[in-house]
């Protein structure tokens, strides 16, 4: 059973995807409303790759100053009304100013109520990301459905992003009111703000945690940012098609996010990680092969399930290999989420240059290579069963450099 801080996390992860799927789902009104091609639009949502790079290193000094429930309820809250002026923005800089903005404040809270999960999981002293990780997918999944409702409906995106932000303002406020763990009340030294570098740069097993991270954010962000536009622009679904498509891709995700503490406690870490890779790559194949919605839809579906548990899993490892959760996570995150996020700009340029069909080869082969890599999680990521967790200490200096 979860217990109340348990709960309060998890409704702050959803909260998060919710923020995320909300602006995803409807990217293709966005897209025809200020005329966008894919390159452009590409270029959009690659500002928000930037602005999550230039700031998430900085997450770890937020966290000392701030704690992690001002931290997250403040950026995801201002996340929210940034997804609002997006869709009253006149042209693509304007756009691309805004997906700045929400790269940035969506990178840092996502440090932050990561850094929070990780203390209550080593205070439950069993795997729990994966189960939290789950419901930020869920978070996406419910976002999605009502966007292809609004779609289907011919709701205005502005009056979509307006209602929806509201109501998650509400559920974000409630939702860190339950943060209470802190590094001290699970063993771990309470940093002063100066102990804390202010620059995170990953280096020695971080960097290889946040590579395998990369293969698995990039076919992940690929999916939810493309697969609307994908089904739209190529295989001419309609906007509630579109939408749906999205939203399917994140119930794959959320199924297998939140099944996934048990699939880790059978199987373990790098088994799952393994086979979750190669189903990943069987979808990016379907999806490039399709020449109907149905193929496409089922290979999206794949490519949910394929890189459900990387994140988590990933986030864990880097986590619990030293006393300080948020400066491993960020570590991570910096090659992660940084660098996987510029997966949307560069799917655009290669769809610009070839087409989405061939952009798409790459997140096939991106989600198969994450099976490589599922020895690395295994041996760094937390048992499941007994709360047992990979070096710490010995590889604290590897996390961080002072910049």
């Amino acid at each position: 059973m979860w217990d109340k801080e348990r709960r309060s996390v998890a409704v702050v992860f959803a909260t998060h995807g919710a923020a995320s799927g909300t602006f995803a789902s409807r990217l293709p009104w966005l897209s025809d409303h200020l005329h966008l091609s894919a390159g452009k639009l590409g270029i959009a949502l690659l500002m928000t790759s930037i602005g999550a790079i230039t700031t998430m290193p900085f997450a770890g000094r937020a966290v000392a100053r701030f704690g992690t429930r001002a931290t997250a309820q403040a950026l995801i809250t201002a996340n929210l009304a940034v997804v609002v002026a997006a869709s009253w923005v006149p042209n693509l800089l304007t756009l691309a100013l805004c997906t700045t903005v929400l790269g940035a404040l969506g990178g840092t809270s996502d440090m932050a109520m990561n850094a929070q999960g990780i203390l209550v999981e080593k205070r439950h002293g069993r795997s729990i990301m994966s189960g939290l990780h789950g419901t930020w997918s869920s978070g996406v999944l419910v976002a999605a459905m009502a966007g292809s409702l609004a779609a289907h409906a011919h709701v205005d995106a502005r009056v979509h992003f307006a209602v929806a932000a509201a109501v998650l303002a509400v559920t974000v406020s409630c939702g860190a009111y339950g943060f209470h763990t802190t590094n001290a009340d699970v063993g771990l030294v309470e940093e002063k703000k100066g102990d804390v570098p202010l620059f995170v740069i990953p280096r020695g097993v971080i960097l290889l945690i946040g590579l395998v991270g990369f293969c698995g954010i990039y076919a992940e962000v690929a999916a939810q940012d493309w697969s609307s536009v994908y089904m739209h622009r190529v295989l001419h679904g309609d906007e509630a098609e579109a939408a749906f498509t999205t939203g399917m891709f994140a119930f794959t995700m959320a199924a297998g996010r939140l099944s996934g503490d048990a699939v880790v406690g059978r199987l373990g870490a790098a088994m799952t990680v393994r086979a979750c890779g190669i189903l990943g790559a069987l979808g990016g194949v379907l999806v490039v092969a399709a020449q109907s919605p149905v193929p496409a839809v089922i290979g999206f579906m794949l490519i949910g399930i394929g890189v459900s548990v990387v994140v988590p899993l990933a986030f864990a490892a880097a986590g619990h290999a030293g006393p300080n959760p948020t400066l491993g996570v960020a570590g991570v995150a910096t090659i992660a989420y940084g660098a996987g996020m510029a997966a949307p700009g560069m799917i655009g340029g290669i769809a610009d240059l070839t087409s989405l069909r061939v952009a798409f080869c790459a997140v096939a082969v991106l989600a198969g290579m994450v099976a490589l890599g599922g020895g690395l999680l295994g041996r760094n990521a937390p048992d499941a069963v007994h709360g047992v967790t990979g070096p710490r200490a010995a590889e604290a200096e590897a996390l961080a450099t002072e910049g």
